[in-house]
């Protein structure tokens, strides 16, 4: 198998004990990931500090740390077929998904590398005599990254970009079910040229690795995704010492189709929606709202669609749903079939393990759909995180948006009309970050995604991502000849 080491201080870490990483299709262990401790944290964030404060990185200007996002960006795109094949092996992505992904994660660091130089401070305007206002930028701090192990390189690099830019050090603790692939990014950062310190990465455990980087004394922010309950003690502990956060969370996402859409189109977006990476997305659309006067048409498209995905390895190019992640969240859907069955839930298709000869060992879930569902349904209101659809029917619009809002989440929601003033109208009303129209699942780095509720705090991509990890100072410069009364307010 293979081994890793721990980044800290610009050097490779030997841990004294390791934990395997099991590869979800063929069911049993690839690589040894190093099992940090405490004091590894504690090393990691004081080497992020000390490169902040006194290190070479602290003279580096926004221009110069751009040209270093630039250069990173150019070494994830020439060894973006090893980070690909890596975070397959990892945690059961399609290496065609990983392909195509990896080959746009490096226009997240070349749009950060050029946005680096173009935050302004303001001049502003004062009702002081002889008095000069301006406000400045300057970097939040060490910054904690926790990432997901759905998508460690995509979630990291929106993450770390920004972070870079603004002149942050980070120290970065992917997820233990799925560290691999940023090990393998850890060691393009030394062939980029970033100081010493600037990025570390630990590995591990919860308990062992991010309580104790959450909570250190000199990290200033926290960058996390994940689930809602891990979300909620990350926020907890950051409280503790008023650190910054940024959380990306889960969801139970609509896709809401009418009477009037492209129903052929509404029927691939929904499949691809929710069955698409194994339906491992906090967006995925597992809720399905179909309009009344074509339930029985559309849940039969939708059935026809997704009982022809094609399963398998996910090496495999032609593979459309590959398996599970990982053990741990593979009985955890299975737990959800069964409570399906016990609340009575009418199931359409699947609703069991694959035993497909194409999927061999692996951990893999049938695509699933449930009929004539109800919003109160555990399966409707809670995050499953595989692929898992229930579909609920609705008789007109405000109905639709009761039911879409209807949930602790506040993610996504897609909408499936021909009718503009529906479009706009829909877009106002749900209570979500981010709403398709005509189409699921379109993200980019230039534009803004976050949830609403429990589905986080924050935004991550496009300009306002930088802002998240800068903080504003405001200077105030007396040009006055003599000075005022000194026990008078001005």
């Amino acid at each position: 198998m293979k081994s890793y080491s721990l980044l800290i201080d610009g050097a490779p870490v030997t841990a004294q004990a390791s934990f395997e990483s099991e590869d979800p299709f063929q069911g049993k262990p690839w690589a040894l990931i190093p099992r940090a401790t405490a004091q590894h944290v504690d090393a990691a964030v004081e080497a992020a500090y000390r490169a902040l404060h006194q290190g070479p990185w602290s003279g580096f200007n926004a221009t110069q740390r751009g040209a270093l996002l630039r250069r990173l960006g150019d070494l994830l795109a020439e060894h973006s077929e090893t980070l690909a094949s890596t975070e397959v092996r990892d945690n059961g992505k399609l290496l065609s998904d990983m392909r195509k992904q990896l080959s746009y994660e490096p226009q997240v660091f070349y749009y950060y590398a050029g946005l680096a130089d173009k935050i302004e401070g303001s001049l502003l305007p004062s009702d002081k005599a002889d008095i000069l206002n301006f406000t400045r930028h300057e970097p939040v701090g060490v910054v904690a990254i926790i990432t997901a192990w759905n998508a460690p390189i995509n979630l990291l690099a929106k993450k770390l970009a920004p972070a870079l830019a603004a002149g942050c050090t980070v120290v970065v603790k992917p997820s233990e079910h799925a560290s691999a692939s940023t090990l393998e990014l850890a060691t393009l950062i030394e062939k980029a040229g970033f100081p010493n310190g600037v990025v570390n990465v630990v590995t591990g455990f919860g308990d062992e690795v991010g309580s104790p980087l959450v909570s250190h004394s000199k990290v200033s922010k926290v960058a996390f995704t994940g689930s809602e309950n891990t979300g909620k003690r990350v926020y907890e502990l950051a409280a503790r010492s008023l650190k910054k956060v940024t959380l990306e969370l889960g969801g139970k996402s609509p896709n809401i189709v009418f009477p009037d859409a492209n129903l052929e189109n509404a029927a691939n977006g929904v499949v691809a929606g929710v069955f698409a990476a194994s339906g491992q997305t906090c967006i995925a659309g597992a809720r399905l709202l179909v309009h009344r006067s074509i339930l029985e048409e559309f849940s039969e498209r939708v059935k026809s669609v997704a009982a022809g995905v094609r399963m398998g390895n996910p090496m495999d190019l032609d593979t459309e749903l590959g398996p599970i992640a990982n053990r741990q969240q593979f009985e955890k859907i299975r737990q959800y079939l069964d409570i399906a069955r016990s609340d009575g839930a009418e199931l359409l298709l699947g609703g069991k393990r694959a035993e497909r000869p194409e999927c061999g060992d692996g951990l893999f879930i049938e695509p699933t759909i449930y009929a004539r569902g109800d919003n109160q349904m555990r399966i409707a209101r809670e995050e499953i995180f595989g692929p898992v659809l229930v579909i609920i029917p609705f008789d007109d619009d405000e109905q639709a948006i009761a039911i879409a809002n209807d949930s602790p989440y506040g993610l996504a929601a897609g909408v499936w009309t021909n009718d503009m003033r529906r479009m706009v109208h829909m877009s106002g009303k749900l209570q979500v970050g981010t709403v398709w129209i005509n189409t699921y699942r379109a993200v980019s780095f230039m534009s803004p995604f976050g949830g609403y509720k429990a589905s986080g705090i924050g935004r991550e991509n496009g300009r306002e991502a930088i802002y998240a990890y800068l903080q504003t100072k405001s200077v105030w410069l007396s040009t006055a000849t003599n000075v005022p009364n000194p026990f008078i307010m001005r």
